[in-house]
């Protein structure tokens, strides 16, 4: 009875949206508001400032509704484009936020960002760290406190000279990881098929990422993986899978159903095993200050003994960069292995880059795979279309602005909607074709910069960006340099679901054809 009593509220609500033509919904090929009612009853009081209460809103019951009823709920980015069509590029959603359809709107409110900008509301992922007496890290901290250990995280990894000198330890990793492709193809009936791509690539971004954080190697390339490692990957399938049901839901509903539980027992198992990994160093270190011996190392040696982090806040940072090093990495590169199998010009494009700017019998560095500019754009051009994130916000704290034409009091939440920018054909014409040469320098039409803003803006922006676009660049540039990679036939069409970050529907295989080389041993 509830549940036909809310799907009569809504669609009496939205009907005549639902049903009207599409000539006559509220958005025009420029992304402005057509005449819709809300606009025509604006165009009569042109003198009156116009405010939130005069955007296109969507109610709660409605919103319900669409992820219950409609299915919407593992596809949020598409409830993106279908709420775009209904209410143009600005309206209010229905958990209190405005949202941003354009990257002229994106812009014109990052350019009035304060001077400690505001991500939004991450109150559900600083309650576990409450509970637990764990700092906050980059992600979850605010304010004054927020750049300060801004300024710190940077140092060693925001730099392009910085992140640099992760390129020999990346290269490993991509080495062993290429001895597992060819191993798993030579396990294959057709001896040269991966399965599972996406899950492979999980476990070399886990090894990357963690190489550099904790300076040590966790076996995610090995032929079993140690259980430790597999329950934290566990952990963070758990996490990310109730996080969007934890931010939605009211906080009296986490007593009577079990996601809450479920929720705060993925962080358990991310924390556990992070502080396992810090702990194991700070015993390192202490050992050699003891025996007085020099305390040298990377990232993690760098901030347990030259800071004045308190181990709280290392907890907390340390595990937040591990959670960001892993999907940003690894789901872009499913997209664009993916994307390349089935495009072979702009994979052959792309091989005729990497395999003509570095010997075949040199391993490349930081400085040769950044000078390549297709290599970048096929990444960028991954990230366009399977933005990691497809939604990010922002509060504007300490005063009152103007967005758009509306004006906003201070403390009002924006949700920059990233995937219906990043597919507005007005932006980027045949929006779902992967297109990389979009992002060269030669093209005349290149987009609008806010137009597609994977790893943020400003002061605010990736901490880990440098090093994540580092270990991208390097393993594409292997396996594109030995391998031809072609689809499974059998995939059919694999679409995108939301589970906090953009995942396949179903599993992705490939088949990874050896090239000629001239040198047998080229790595």
């Amino acid at each position: 009875m509830a549940a036909w009593l809310l799907r009569r509220l809504v669609t009496r609500n939205d009907s005549w949206l639902l049903h009207c033509p599409i000539s006559q919904t509220p958005v025009c090929s420029r992304g402005v508001s057509r005449a819709s009612p809300a606009s025509r009853a604006l165009s009569t009081m042109q003198d009156k400032p116009r405010t939130a209460e005069d955007l296109p809103r969507v109610s709660f019951l409605e919103l319900l509704y669409r992820l219950v009823f409609q299915g919407f709920y593992n596809r949020l980015h598409e409830l993106q484009l279908y709420e775009k069509q209904l209410y143009g590029p600005i309206y209010r959603d229905g958990i209190g936020s405005v949202c941003l359809n354009t990257p002229e709107l994106v812009e014109e409110i990052l350019r009035k960002d304060d001077k400690f900008p505001c991500r939004g509301d991450m109150g559900v992922w600083r309650e576990y760290r409450d509970m637990r007496g764990f700092g906050y890290g980059p992600f979850t901290d605010e304010g004054e406190t927020w750049y300060k250990l801004r300024v710190v995280l940077n140092k060693r990894m925001l730099h392009p000279k910085e992140s640099a000198r992760y390129s020999g330890t990346f290269n490993e990793v991509v080495k062993d990881f290429i001895k597992k492709i060819r191993y798993m193809r030579q396990c294959s009936p057709t001896g040269d098929s991966v399965t599972n791509m996406a899950n492979e690539l999980y476990l070399f971004s886990l090894e990357g990422i963690a190489s550099v954080l904790f300076e040590t190697r966790l076996g995610c390339l090995e032929k079993k993986i140690p259980a430790g490692t597999q329950d934290f990957i566990s952990a963070i399938a758990q996490m990310l899978s109730y996080n969007t049901t934890v931010f939605i839901l009211p906080r009296w509903s986490r007593n009577l159903l079990p996601y809450w539980g479920r929720y705060i027992a993925g962080w358990e198992g991310i924390f556990s095993f992070a502080k396992k990994l810090i702990d194991k160093k700070m015993e390192l270190i202490e050992q050699r200050v003891n025996n007085h011996q020099d305390v040298e190392g990377e990232y993690l040696t760098y901030l347990l003994s030259n800071t004045q982090m308190s181990i709280k806040d290392v907890y907390g940072s340390v595990t937040e960069l591990l959670l960001a090093g892993v999907d940003t990495t690894s789901n872009t590169l499913t997209w664009a292995l993916h994307e390349l199998s089935r495009n072979p010009h702009v994979q052959d494009r792309l091989y005729k880059e990497v395999s003509t700017m570095v010997p075949s019998d040199q391993i490349p560095t930081a400085a040769d795979v950044t000078r390549m500019p297709y290599l970048k754009a096929v990444i960028k051009e991954a990230l366009r279309m399977y933005p990691v994130v497809s939604l990010n916000a922002r509060i504007i704290a300490e005063r009152n602005v103007s967005i758009g034409g509306y004006h906003f009091p201070k403390k009002t939440a924006f949700s920059f909607c990233h995937y219906a920018i990043s597919h507005d054909e007005n932006t980027f014409p045949d929006s779902f074709a992967f297109k990389p040469e979009r992002w060269l320098r030669d093209n005349p039409e290149r987009p609008n910069p806010f137009s597609s803003l994977p790893f943020g803006f400003g002061v605010r922006g990736c901490v880990g960006r440098r090093i994540a676009e580092l270990e991208m660049y390097l393993l594409l540039f292997q396996l594109i340099r030995q391998f031809e990679i072609k689809p499974d036939p059998t995939l059919g069409e694999l679409k995108s679901i939301n589970r906090t970050v953009l995942v396949p529907d179903k599993q992705l295989n490939l088949h990874f054809v050896d090239r000629r080389c001239e040198n047998t041993d080229c790595y």
